[in-house]
Parts: structure tokens; C-alpha cells; sequence
């Protein structure tokens, strides 16, 4: 059967190769062979033994298919290794592509060494010997704990996330931005970003301070020699500034032109890092054995600075002659000893003491406090005193060493924080790494284990080996101008001086090479619609743009100028960044998303949320409001990325935690129904679409947004007639014009479609199973059937009446407004008018709480409230006033009270006139299944005996009624409407009203009962001398023909000009008998009205004067 079928489809095709090898083609029975695209994938799958798959291999591949797919994935990251490829490229000859070659790096190369190059830095060798006697010792390694049990916590997160799947180029804000969706990704990424610019700057600051200050002091444009104080410092910052504009121009330009130079230099300026450290290490053990001979000069406790003195002595005996030395000459006068000198020199004897006394020595307990300075503070020596004369002003004061800056500890963790930033070094690398799974957690941990031990060692080793007021001195100036960590080093300092200068080079070209790619990343992905400029590069995908903007934004960090000011702002970024890590890997754990199988086991959300914790607990430790700026930077990327940037669906943790969340508030609402005070109006809105699947009211989401103003639930449903295999892309069509419309009409909800096989169905299973759970809707709104009197539309005031009947049974509310059309757009003004309510009958507080809802919108807003109550004969008009005025101060609701009389008055002709046409149109719609020509004559007599008794009629008889034009009128209108049975659509079964019926033996809407309270004729016996006709007439229609008469006169002479009407709907008849009757009734009451909300309760208090 399969080879005959093969050969049919070939032989129709016409092809000539009908000779194989004897197979059949296994796709031949499944896929149409009309195309040579066909043609040729039935070749593909010739002989696969797939065939009953194949009509399937679009959107289903084989597996081989997707293993050869995933084999030759290439994870190589946008940047510095395509920069290469593309220089070798231009030079070569040859202009064809490379072949792509997988990647290589193991571990210790791919991310231990990057880890410890980023790590160490400019601050270990700037200023951790300063923070070691400045902190003390205990200080000093408590701030180093926490910070390193930060990124230790945070690097166990980063490995969970990082062998969670494949991390591509983009590092951290990758794993933030798909961990934790868009928003959050976008807003840390940015703060990563600024936190790697503001490094460069860093860099480039320590690389000019180890230049001006310890290798070319003589280089500096702006003298500080002989400058004092202030003067001092600006001169020291201005230097900072030029010199790091050239540095950071000359840098940029060498990641401009020459990428592939900085990451072929990288291990040179890691050889200078490595060696710095062993040189202290070494160090260290010279001083056990041989301690180096660094004097520091004292006055009395005082640290005096080494360019004032030759020789740490007031005078010297050269051939039995006292001679002053330099200090002398610094204190006094001239140079003579009987000059005037400085009181505190005069009182104060000159010591020498070593300023590395060797780790042997037990300076350890002089230096295991904190001794915090303030600004300007000299620099003393613990254990020694000194006289100093209290009424004495302080004179030569740069002749000692100054503390700089006022220390205290939370500044020193914003400085020392950077050093142990560079944590990322190795994800950012993954697209390198031979195995990155087994790679990242291994290299990472190891890096942040070897630093850890290394910052902790060296700050115990420094306080055992170095002075206290040599620690202190932070630019070296009571040792000769050498940086105080080179004194310790071995063989020379010039070994750490020139090793951290390049280190700090090193570190600078890679913060500049990094940031820009971020930023480009960033701004590929399109969440930050503002950046996507620099998201564009050269040819070979060099982010040119963002290299402009990363150095324009390091150019502030380099006027700040300080080290010590710009340190504090990068930690601020960097932990806001380790902050989002550990809470990304924390709620993924927590939410147990089925994507959530990391390699690395060895991590707990506890751990994380103790990272988070701590990261949170050092932005404020640092500095509180910088934290806040970073917060509030952070805040408004995030809020512009929600109401501006591109959607985005990662299989984010923010999703998970919105499912889980709302998973809980729906259990929850579960327990019972709503309290009255919580209620408000969940409204599923039923709509209608045309043939191109478009919403025919739209008006109606309209109103729906006015009524809502954006809270609570909303669904907006339709339904499609159909089946769900035919008519699927016709409801798909339909619900993207839904949601097109309701973003349109910025209606917060949902949308729904059904596909049914009628559209009363369709209608009916929205109102069964619309909403979820608690969650579900408590109010329906449709609108008027407008044509319901034309023959073809019998079937949707039918509907509409189902409506009605399934909203009562199910105790919801109901919401019908008439002439939708004319109800206004949510840009139209009201800016004067009245809201009016029709209070008839109580239905739980809907006609109170409407308008008050509605005039919470900017349309209704400027609409007075005005509620009119009808009084019977035997009310108290008066006292109803009031009751009701007393009524709305306690709902807390403004209105003005209005109570209309309405007497008992007989039943008028009018009435009569009215009821007889209703039954005649049931009667025309019973003889419609007659044929053709019975059809007309029937019309014809019924329509010639409706004209003959209105010319009966006289004027006398109709005591205080409308006019016998009017009646004329309203008995002429069936005749435009029975015209249009001719129809062939119209056709639909009529319920009708037998005219000879006895008289209230058809009751339509109640039981006998209610028939027999109807049956009083005697009042209108002069009337049926009118009209023999009238005498059969229902007398429950008649009645309720006649209320609807009498409301609606009353209701237009007072609510004619009201922008809006709102008026209880009275119930729907119990029995499929007189549908048209009802709907007749409603059309009477509301005509000559504008703008009518046709209001029913849903059988519920829904308002409270109660707190």
C-alpha cells in the first residue's frame, strides 16, 4: 500500500526518476508532494525509518539533528577575541573565514589567574598598610573578613547560576538579567557597569599617585614644594587631574586601536602583581632574620618629616663644636643656638626608632587598636610622651607628618572594599573555558581562598613587622618618601613601586576594555531603548561608542581626583551587583523552578541571603548616602526599563515569584467571599466581533476603564462560532484585537476567547468559567441588542435575555448601558453635568457605588451626583428625604436627594395602544413559519386593523396622555418592521402571545397569582368601547406597560440633560413565553434618553456606612 502510494504521488508529479533503489519514500502517505521543497525533504528523510514522525520535523527536529546542532554551538565571547581575528584577518592574505576553534582554557588559566589579577590591586599596595595603623590590627582583619566573606558567599551564588546552563559573553548581567528579568538585569547591569568605569578611574589614579609621588616626584606641573595645608592638597589633586586625563586618553586610545596588545599584556601585569606579594612575603622573613634599617625621626611623640632634617638630631659634636643640624634650623629662628625656637621643640627630646623592627620585635600589641585621626592631626607615637604647652598656638606643623583625611571605620570598608572586587573575572570568560561548569565554581573559590589568605596574612604580618606611625603615614613621609609597603619588601622597594605601577596600568586597561563590552551587551538586548546606540561599533564589532561614553564617565572619577573618594563610589556599585547575585540564586532556590539544576551542589538560599545581607549591610557601613544615590540610580533605570523598555521573557526569577505569589493570594481568597468593604466591581465585559474579528463596541472598554480606573479584575471575553480545530486562528485573531483594543483603551485585564458551536453557548461558558478560583468576576457588562426589533437580529435580543436569566441564577451583577455608542471616550471632558440615579428598587448599593466610581475618573470627575427615589400614595415623601440625605452622609457620599410622586392614575389609552402593537409583533412573528403569500396577507390585515383603530380613536379619551399623532406614530412603527420579514434570515423561532387569550390567562413574567392581581377591567371599560381589541389584552402587560409609561415620563422630564442615567433593570421574565415583551418594556422605559446604565444587583450588599 505505502509503494503504491509512492508511486502515485511521484507519477502525478510527472517526475522521471521513478527508478530508486527499491525503497519507498517513508514520507510519501504524510506529506503533500505538490512542491520540489517537498520533494527535497522527503529526500532527506529517505531511509530514516521515521515515518510516522515526519509530518512533524518542522517544528519537532530529530534528535540526531538537535545533538548535531547543540555539537557545533560556539559560546565565543563578543569582544576581544573577534577584535583579534579580524586584525589577523586584515593582515592575511587570504580573505576567507578561519574555522572556528573550540575552546581551550582549563581552569587555572581561564579563571584562577584573570581572579587574581582583578583581585589584587591599587589598594593592597596603596593603602592597606595605612589601614592596618589606622584600623589597628583587630579592625583591620575584621574589615577584611567581612568583605572577603562577601564575595566568598557571593562567589558560591555566582557558581550555582553559573553552572545552571550555558552563560554566555556578558558575565554578571547576564545571570542578574535572566535570574531575575529584565528589569533588575538592566538596572544592575548598569550599576556593574559604572562600578567597572569608576575602577579604571581607580586604577588610573594609583597609577599617577605611584608615579608623581614615588618614582618622578620632580614631574609634577604644580609644585607642591613649599606649599602648606590646603594649598598643599589642591596643588597634589590638580596634578592627579591632568596626569590622569592624559593617562585615561592614552588608554583609551590603545583599547581603541590595539585590544589584542592589553590582553597579550595581561600576563605580564599579572608576573608584576605575583611578584610584588612574594617580595613582601620575603620581606617579612628578612625582617625575622635581618631586619632593613628604616629610621623614623620623633619629637618628643611626633613624627617628623623626612625632607626637614639630614640628621635626626637637634646638634652634633663635629671637633668639640656644637653645630645645629637642618631640623634645628627647620624650629628656629637661624641657625645659631641662641636663636628663638619653636616651644614644642625646645621642650621635646629627638629619638630614633626603627621603622621595621621585625616580626620578632612585638610591635604587634602597640599596633593591635584602631587610632583614628581627624584631618590635619600629627602623627604620634603610642607609649611616648611629650610636653606640649596647652596656651601655646601650633607652629611649624609641616614639619611633621599630617593625617590627610579624618579616618573612622566605616570609610576605611569603603576603601579596602575594591580589593576584593574581581570576582567575575572568570564567568565574564565562560565562552573560553573548555568546561565552564567544572571551571567557574573551581577557579572562582580557589582565586577568592588564595587573596582571602593573603589580605588576612598581610594584615597580621604588617601590624608584627611595622611601626605604628609608618603604618600611619600614608604617602611615606617620615621614611624618605618611600612607599611603605616597598620598605618592607625585599630585595628592594623599587621591586613593589614599579610592580604596582604596572599592575595598577594593567588593571586600568582592563577596566576599559570590559566596561564598554558590558555596555554594548546592554544595549544589544534592547531593554534601555537609550542605549542602543551604543550597542553599534566598528565592522569588526568594536563597541566605539561605548568606549566614549565609558571614558567621558571615567572622567569624573578622574576630577574627583582622590583615591579615597572615588574607592567608596565603585564599592557602592560592586555590591549592589553582589547584592542582586545572591538574591538571584536565593529566590531561585526557594521557588524551585524546574530549570534549576545546578552543577555546583555545594550551595543554600541561607548562605545567599546572608551574602545579600551582608553586601546590603557594607553599602550603608560605607556610606550611607552614597548608597542611597546608588539605590535611587538603580530605582530609576528599573522604572524606566518597566514603562519603557522592551518586554522581555527570560524565565525569570521575578516571574517565578509573581506565579508563586499569585498562587498564594488565590488560596487565600478562597477562604470566603470578599467583606462588603473590600468589594468592587470584577467585571467581565461581553463583546461582539465583526467578520474581520474586530470589537464592535469598543465603547465598552471605554466605559470599563472609567469605571475601573486600572483596579481590580477585568476580563473581556468574546466568542467565536466554530470548532477549535477549524476556527483556532480565528480566535487567536480575535484575542490580539482584544488586547490590541484593551492596550488601546489602557484597560488593565485579561482577555478570553471561547470557540463554540453557537455563540449563546460561547457566552455562556464565559460567565461559568471566567476568572480562576477566588479570583473570578462578580459583574457582567453587555450592551443593548440596538437592532434587536429587526427580524434577522430576533436571535441576539434572545441571547442578551440569557444573559440576563444566567447573570440572576449565578448572583452576579449586571451592567447594560444603552446607546454605547454615545457614551464618551476616555480623552472627552465633562466640565459640568449631572450623574443621575434612579433609585426604584434596593439592589445591594450598585446604583450608589457606580457613580461614585465613576466620578473617579477624569471624565466624570467635574458630574454632580443627583438621586431620585419614587414615592407611592401611601409614602411619606418628606420623611423619605430625609431618610435618604441621612443615608448617603453615612455611605460618606455627596449627592443631591430628589423624591418624585407618583400617584395612582387609570391606565390610559395610550397604554392600551402600546400593549396591543407589542402582542400584534408576537402574533407577526408566530405566522411567520406561513408561506410566502399567507405570510403578506397576514400582515397586511393585521397592519390595516392597527391603522383602523388609531383613526377611531378620539382625542377626549386620552386624558393626559401623548397625543393621537404620537399614538399614530408608535401603532405605524410595526409597519417598517414587518417589511423586513421578507427576509430569507428571518427565520428564527418566535415565542408569541396567543391574542385571544383571556384575559390575564397568558401571564408572561409571574405565577397565577400575580395573573389574578391583574384582572381588573371595570377601570378601563370606557376604553374598551374604543377598542373592541383591547378587552383580550394581558392585563399584567398592560400594567407593566403602563409603569414603564409613567417612569419614563417622569424619568425624561427630569433627567433629560444628565450626562448619564443610571436605572434599576427589573428582572427577567421566568418563561421562554413574552421575551419580546420584556425587551419592549426596557425599550419603553429608557426612550428618549441619551446616555441610560441599565443597573442589576447581584443580590449582595455591596456598600456599608460601617468602617
Amino acid at each position: 500500500m505505502l509503494n503504491n502510494m509512492s508511486t502515485d504521488c511521484e507519477e502525478g508529479e510527472g517526475s522521471p526518476n521513478n527508478q530508486g533503489d527499491g525503497n519507498p519514500k517513508e514520507s510519501s502517505p504524510f506529506i503533500n508532494c505538490t512542491t520540489s521543497s517537498d520533494v527535497e525533504k522527503n529526500q532527506q528523510y529517505d531511509g530514516k525509518n521515521m515515518a510516522l514522525f515526519e509530518e512533524e520535523m518542522d517544528t519537532s527536529p530529530m534528535v540526531s539533528s538537535l545533538l548535531s546542532s547543540l555539537a557545533n554551538y560556539s559560546n565565543l565571547p563578543t569582544g576581544s577575541k573577534e577584535h583579534e581575528e579580524a586584525e589577523n584577518n586584515e593582515e592575511g592574505a587570504r580573505p576567507s573565514k578561519k574555522p572556528i576553534q573550540a575552546p581551550q582554557l582549563g581552569t587555572l588559566m581561564g579563571v584562577y589567574l584573570p581572579c587574581i589579577q582583578n583581585i589584587f590591586g591599587v589598594i593592597l599596595f596603596l593603602r592597606m598598610t595605612w589601614m592596618v595603623g589606622v584600623g589597628g590590627v583587630l579592625g583591620s582583619f575584621i574589615i577584611v573578613f567581612m568583605c572577603c566573606s562577601t564575595t566568598m558567599l557571593t562567589a558560591i551564588s555566582m557558581s550555582a547560576i553559573a553552572t545552571n546552563g550555558v552563560v554566555p559573553a556578558g558575565g554578571s548581567y547576564y545571570m542578574i538579567s535572566r535570574s531575575l528579568g529584565p528589569e533588575f538585569g538592566g538596572a544592575v547591569g548598569i550599576c556593574f557597569y559604572l562600578g567597572t568605569t569608576f575602577a579604571g578611574a581607580m586604577y588610573i589614579l594609583g597609577c599617577i599617585e605611584i608615579l608623581l609621588i614615588y618614582i618622578v616626584p620632580q614631574a609634577a606641573i604644580f609644585k607642591i614644594k613649599g606649599l602648606e595645608g590646603v594649598e598643599a592638597e589642591a596643588a597634589l589633586l590638580n596634578n592627579m587631574r591632568l596626569y590622569g586625563t592624559l593617562v585615561l586618553s592614552l588608554m583609551a586610545l590603545v583599547v581603541f586601536v590595539g585590544v589584542k596588545y592589553v590582553n597579550k599584556l595581561a600576563l605580564v601585569f599579572l608576573a608584576c602583581v605575583i611578584l610584588s606579594i612574594v617580595a613582601v612575603y620575603a620581606g617579612v622573613i628578612k625582617t625575622a632574620i635581618d631586619p632593613p634599617v628604616f629610621p623614623v625621626c620623633l619629637l618628643g611623640n611626633r613624627t617628623v618629616v623626612s625632607k626637614g632634617y639630614d640628621i635626626c638630631a637637634k646638634v652634633i659634636e663635629i671637633d668639640n663644636e656644637t653645630v645645629t643640624t637642618k631640623l634645628w634650623r627647620s624650629f628656629c629662628d637661624s641657625e645659631y643656638l641662641n636663636a628663638t625656637c619653636d616651644e614644642y621643640f625646645v621642650n621635646n627630646n629627638i629619638t630614633e626608632v626603627q621603622g621595621i623592627p621585625g616580626v620578632t620585635s612585638g610591635i604587634l600589641a602597640e599596633n593591635l587598636f584602631g587610632n583614628y585621626l581627624e584631618k590635619g592631626m600629627i602623627l604620634e607615637k603610642r607609649g611616648l610622651v611629650s610636653e606640649v604647652d596647652p596656651d601655646t598656638s601650633a607652629t611649624s606643623t609641616n614639619r611633621f607628618v599630617l593625617a590627610d583625611i579624618t579616618s573612622f571605620f566605616t570609610l576605611l570598608v569603603g576603601i579596602y572594599f575594591p580589593s576584593v572586587t574581581g570576582i567575575m573575572a572568570g564567568s565574564n570568560r565562560s565562552g573560553d573555558l573548555r568546561d565552564a561548569q567544572k571551571s567557574i565554581p573551581i577557579g572562582t573559590i580557589a582565586a577568592i581562598t588564595t587573596t582571602s589568605t593573603v589580605y588576612m596574612s598581610c594584615v597580621v604580618l604588617f601590624g608584627a613587622c611595622i611601626e605604628g606611625v609608618v603604618l600611619r603615614d600614608k604617602f611615606g613621609e617620615g621614611v624618605n618618601g618611600n612607599l611603605v609597603i616597598g620598605t618592607l619588601a625585599w630585595p628592594s622597594p623599587w621591586v613593589i613601586v614599579i610592580g604596582s605601577f604596572f599592575s595598577t596600568c594593567g588593571a586600568g586597561l582592563q577596566s576599559l576594555t570590559g566596561a564598554p563590552r558590558l555596555l554594548q551587551a546592554i544595549s544589544r538586548d534592547g531593554i534601555i531603548p537609550f542605549l542602543r546606540v551604543f550597542g553599534h561599533g566598528k565592522a569588526n564589532g568594536e563597541p566605539t561608542w561605548a568606549l566614549l561614553l565609558t571614558a567621558s564617565i571615567c572622567e569624573i572619577g578622574i576630577i574627583i581626583a582622590s583615591l579615597d573618594a572615588v574607592a567608596p563610589i565603585l564599592s557602592m556599585f560592586f555590591l549592589m551587583c553582589y547584592m542582586f547575585v545572591n538574591l538571584a540564586c536565593a529566590l531561585q532556590t526557594l521557588l524551585r523552578t524546574p530549570n534549576w539544576r545546578p552543577r555546583f551542589k555545594f550551595y543554600h538560599w541561607a548562605l545567599s541571603f546572608l551574602g545579600m545581607s551582608l553586601c546590603l549591610s557594607l553599602m550603608f557601613i560605607c556610606s550611607w548616602y552614597y548608597a542611597i544615590v546608588a539605590m535611587g540610580i538603580a530605582t530609576c533605570i528599573y522604572k524606566y526599563i518597566e514603562f519603557c523598555g522592551a518586554e522581555k521573557e527570560w524565565g525569570d526569577g521575578i516571574r517565578g515569584i509573581s506565579l508563586s505569589a499569585a498562587r498564594f493570594a488565590l488560596m487565600r481568597l478562597e477562604e470566603g467571599p470578599p467583606h462588603t468593604k473590600n468589594w468592587r466591581p470584577q467585571i467581565l465585559v461581553l463583546v461582539s466581533m465583526d467578520g474581520e474579528q474586530n470589537v464592535e463596541q469598543p465603547r465598552l472598554l471605554s466605559l470599563t476603564n472609567q469605571l475601573k480606573a486600572g483596579k481590580g479584575l477585568t476580563i473581556v471575553g468574546t466568542s467565536v462560532q466554530g470548532k477549535f480545530l477549524d476556527n483556532y486562528t480565528e480566535a487567536h485573531k480575535a484575542d490580539q484585537s482584544l488586547r490590541k483594543l484593551m492596550e488601546t483603551e489602557r484597560v488593565k485585564g485579561f482577555s478570553q476567547v471561547v470557540i463554540s458551536s453557537n455563540l449563546r453557548d460561547g457566552t455562556s461558558h464565559l460567565i461559568q468559567v471566567g476568572g480562576l478560583g477566588g479570583l473570578k468576576h462578580n459583574t457582567v457588562m453587555v450592551s443593548w441588542p440596538r437592532n434587536w426589533k429587526q427580524p434577522e437580529c430576533h436571535q441576539q435580543f434572545r441571547d442578551f435575555i440569557e444573559v440576563v436569566r444566567e447573570t440572576t441564577v449565578a448572583s452576579l451583577a449586571l451592567l447594560v448601558p444603552k446607546n454605547i455608542s454615545s457614551y464618551p471616550s476616555n480623552g472627552e471632558r465633562f466640565t459640568e453635568g449631572h450623574i443621575d440615579v434612579w433609585w426604584i428598587v434596593h439592589d445591594g448599593g450598585m446604583l450608589m457605588l457606580l457613580p461614585f466610581l465613576l466620578r473617579q475618573h477624569k471624565v466624570w470627575r467635574k458630574c454632580k451626583m443627583r438621586i431620585f427615589t419614587v414615592a407611592q400614595m401611601d409614602d411619606n415623601s418628606i420623611q423619605m428625604k430625609k431618610d435618604v440625605i441621612t443615608f448617603l452622609y453615612h455611605l460618606r457620599i455627596d449627592a443631591e436627594v430628589e423624591v418624585v410622586e407618583m400617584h395612582d392614575s387609570d391606565i390610559s389609552a395610550y397604554t392600551y395602544e402600546k400593549t396591543l402593537i407589542m402582542e400584534q409583533r408576537s402574533q407577526i412573528l408566530k405566522q411567520m413559519h406561513l408561506t410566502k403569500n399567507e405570510m403578506e396577507r397576514e400582515i397586511q390585515s393585521i397592519t390595516d386593523s392597527s391603522r383602523g383603530s388609531i383613526r377611531r380613536k378620539k382625542p377626549s379619551a386620552l386624558r393626559s396622555q401623548p397625543s393621537i399623532e404620537e399614538g399614530a406614530r408608535v401603532a405605524q412603527q410595526p409597519e417598517e418592521e414587518v417589511q423586513l420579514i421578507h427576509s430569507k434570515n428571518a427565520s428564527t423561532p418566535a415565542s408569541p402571545t396567543s391574542l385571544t387569550a383571556p384575559a390575564g390567562g397568558g401571564a408572561t413574567w409571574t405565577d397565577s397569582k400575580g395573573a389574578d392581581k391583574g384582572k381588573n377591567l371595570e377601570a378601563g371599560k370606557d376604553l374598551f368601547s374604543m377598542k373592541p381589541e383591547w378587552e383580550n389584552l394581558n392585563q399584567i402587560d398592560v400594567r407593566r406597560m403602563h409603569t414603564a409609561l409613567r417612569l419614563n415620563e417622569v424619568i425624561a422630564k427630569k433627567s433629560k440633560e444628565a450626562k448619564l442615567v443610571l436605572l434599576n433593570m427589573p428582572g427577567p421574565p421566568k418563561n421562554r413565553v413574552g421575551e419580546e415583551n420584556y425587551m419592549e418594556f426596557l425599550e419603553v422605559l429608557t426612550e428618549g434618553l441619551n446616555r441610560v446604565l441599565l443597573v442589576r444587583g447581584g443580590g449582595r450588599e455591596v456598600i456599608t456606612i460601617y468602617s
